[in-house]
């Protein structure tokens, strides 16, 4: 098994053509670009993804919305609300992208690399299970975690969303559970407008959602002290057996969607303890998979800072 991060690419997500938008294939365009300008895709695995099951998929969505979803897209691709566009072939891109999450998950328990970073589009941490929205369409990682605990008997799985918006619909998929500790640290106000603080779940899953609202302003300094006082104790009170990242690039400094100062060695220093973590807790099974960020230039950046920092976390503060 290599210690390299392995990666999940396609330029089957390209196909998911949402014309004048934010989220558009430009944007995995630029992360392939500047990986490879770094040098980044050689000496490590870099696999092509396969696509989930209707089964996996309507684990965590309704199968009724999943089933607009195809017909939408069947009849030439149209608007689920406002911000996302189903084109007519997002339906099975999508399904693609939901099963790179899964992928990564199975190498990462079956030991064919310690850590994966999934490359996807559409992204998924908005949506619901009943509806798609904020540029998703189905949950990527939700279905990915609902996976794990399933086909591995895990018991205990730990999500953390450093996206700059709140992950709701990460959220009502495991608001109820226990097995599933969900950490989100986002800006507030913002799009869509949840992850109050009082959110810590329901029943069963009481106490086990961490919202960590942000001021808009706030830049690496807050977002580092929240990682070592507040996330890092409440993962090793947890101890889960495996850590999913959502790992959005919008809370950069450039990105035009937000108002947050974080910068790459930011993020490299986030993801620099997000390694120890998985290492200290989880035998190293570590998965990231790709939500925003909307600057180009930035997001390529972020994500070769993120990916130095995963292979070499020792070399990061």
């Amino acid at each position: 098994m290599t210690d390299r991060t392995a990666l999940i690419l396609s330029d089957d997500f390209l196909r998911h053509e949402t014309g004048d938008h934010p989220e558009s294939p430009s944007r995995l365009i630029a992360i392939r670009q500047g990986l490879q300008q770094a040098g980044m895709l050689a000496d490590r695995p870099v696999w092509e993804p396969q696509p989930a099951s209707l089964e996996l998929v309507t684990a965590i969505h309704r199968p009724e919305y999943v089933s607009m979803v195809e017909r939408l897209a069947l009849l030439g691709g149209g608007w689920l609300d406002a911000d996302t566009v189903v084109c007519p072939v997002s339906y099975p891109v999508a399904l693609l992208a939901a099963g790179a999450a899964v992928q990564a998950v199975d190498a990462v328990m079956a030991g064919q690399a310690p850590r994966v970073f999934a490359f996807v589009r559409p992204p998924g941490h908005h949506a619901e299970p009943g509806r798609g929205m904020g540029f998703c369409l189905f949950n990527n990682i939700a279905i990915a975690a609902w996976h794990a605990l399933h086909a591995y008997r895990l018991q205990r799985v730990a999500i953390l969303d450093w996206d700059v918006h709140h992950g709701n619909g990460t959220q009502a998929a495991f608001y109820d559970t226990d097995r599933v500790l969900f950490i989100s640290l986002h800006q507030w106000p913002l799009y869509p407008g949840t992850g109050r603080a009082s959110e810590t779940g329901r029943g069963e899953g009481l106490g086990f959602t961490l919202n960590l609202p942000l001021l808009p302003g706030t830049g690496d300094a807050r977002y580092l002290a929240l990682f070592d006082e507040t996330i890092e104790p409440r993962l090793l009170d947890y101890r889960p057996e495996l850590l999913l990242v959502s790992a959005g690039y919008d809370a950069h400094w450039q990105d035009p969607l937000a108002d947050m100062r974080v910068t790459e060695q930011g993020f490299a220093a986030m993801a620099a303890r997000v390694r120890r973590w998985a290492d200290t807790l989880c035998a190293g099974r570590l998965v990231l998979v790709l939500e925003g960020g909307y600057n180009l230039a930035a997001l390529a950046a972020s994500v070769v800072a993120t990916l130095q920092a995963l292979d070499e976390p020792n070399s990061i503060g």
